[in-house]
């Protein structure tokens, strides 16, 4: 028997909740005035290691990446942002004014230890703004993931903080770069992290590492004044719109491409994986994928992260089930059910059975309407209609009843 790979899953039991937050997040992100993209699962490896960076550990570890029949090199999308980014420069919106705004979800693939949590093939909602250098877009990005989240009645706190600007930023890196160069006990990645990319070491999960880090300099500690006076307006914002916060100024996210803003919101309730979405800035990525310097920001949440947090509202009746109870009905059902399929979602029955079989099919279904046509409805023009909402019965004429419901 030929079964998933290792760290894929069929989306069938977790369907309704996989359906309800997708609908959720995408309702929320429409009101906040995003539009869909829908950029290709497969990309060329090039686009990932100029964006998500050669110091990340998708980029070293984790993509699914090979040599197609064309001889490119290509890969399965580890994440969202550097596909819609390069989407954004190839139609040129990078050359027009004005604010873009996409929202995105679909699959993404990274190649890691399967937890719970953690899955080889998962799922993201993401959203990306191009164009807008005000701080409160930030914000306006943090207060759509909140609404999402507060939308699901899932729980979480929110961590920011500031990685600064090209003009900042350097002076931080050297001071850390020097720190990084007195520790003895760095683990391999970090060994490595710190020629490539220093201010990456900072997400290491090794135990050793992070005890290291306590005494690292903040980055908070060299920020320009742009990016002080941008980081206080933000949390300024974020306290005026009662968001609850803490600072954390060893958050720097796992992809290269952030600058000055960078957000987390975190679950205690999901084990180690704990940050169910996340994002910040990236001011200087559409620059490095060829395009015209664009001011954006954006976040990713996850899917299979947050199945566990979230309760499906109760489950109300849809829909109508339509049945016979003799052969010779059959066919007249099919007829009465394209009429019906035009406005309400309807299940057919093919086959004839006794009208107790219908409504216990009718009931697994979750119809509101069971509605089923035998001898005597078909001599007289009738049908035989229960509510299952509220249990009442009645048999009116076919015609009028398909006029007055649809």
């Amino acid at each position: 028997m030929i079964t998933a790979l290792r760290g894929m899953k069929d989306i069938i039991d977790d369907a309704p909740k996989y359906e309800y937050i997708l609908n959720t997040a995408i309702a929320c992100a429409k009101r906040h005035g995003f539009n869909l993209i829908d950029s290709p699962i497969l990309e060329e490896t090039a686009l990932f290691r100029r964006s998500v960076g050669e110091s990340s550990d998708i980029v070293g570890k984790e993509m699914y990446e090979f040599v197609d029949k064309g001889g490119l090199n290509v890969c399965l999308r580890p994440e969202g942002t550097a596909g819609v980014a390069r989407a954004f420069i190839e139609k040129k919106l990078d050359r027009a004014n004005g604010v873009n705004r996409f929202f995105y979800r679909g699959p993404m693939f990274r190649y890691e230890r399967p937890q719970k949590g953690r899955l080889r093939q998962f799922h993201q909602v993401g959203v990306e703004s191009f164009g807008e250098k005000s701080v409160y877009e930030d914000a306006a990005i943090i207060l759509l993931a909140r609404d999402i989240f507060d939308e699901l009645n899932v729980t979480y706190r929110l961590e920011i903080n500031s990685l600064g600007c090209e003009r900042c930023i350097p002076l931080y890196r050297e001071k850390l770069s020097a720190f990084l160069n007195r520790q003895n006990d760095l683990c391999d990645d970090c060994k490595k992290r710190k020629e490539v990319n220093p201010i990456r070491t900072l997400d290491c999960k090794n135990e050793t590492c992070q005890k290291i880090y306590l005494d690292a300099p903040p980055i908070a500690d060299f920020l320009c004044k742009e990016c002080r006076e941008d980081f206080g307006a933000l949390q300024d914002i974020l306290t005026r719109n009662k968001v609850l916060f803490s600072h954390n100024k060893k958050l720097v996210r796992g992809l290269d491409y952030y600058n000055k803003t960078a957000f987390e919101f975190i679950s205690a309730e999901i084990g180690s994986q704990s940050a169910i979405a996340g994002g910040g800035r990236y001011d200087k990525l559409v620059e490095q994928l060829g395009g015209k310097p664009t001011y954006a920001i954006g976040f990713a949440l996850g899917v299979q992260r947050i199945y566990d947090l979230i309760a499906l509202p109760h489950d109300k009746r849809e829909g109508v089930y339509i049945g016979a109870i003799d052969k010779e009905a059959i066919g007249d059902i099919f007829s009465y059910a394209s009429r019906l399929r035009k406005k309400v979602k309807t299940f057919v029955e093919y086959e004839p059975k006794k009208l107790g079989a219908h409504l216990k099919n009718a009931d697994r279904l979750n119809a509101e309407i069971c509605a089923v046509i035998g001898e005597d409805e078909r001599k007289s023009g009738a049908i035989w209609i229960k509510d299952l909402s509220n249990g009442a019965e009645n048999k009116p004429r076919l015609n009028d009843w398909l006029e007055r419901f649809l």
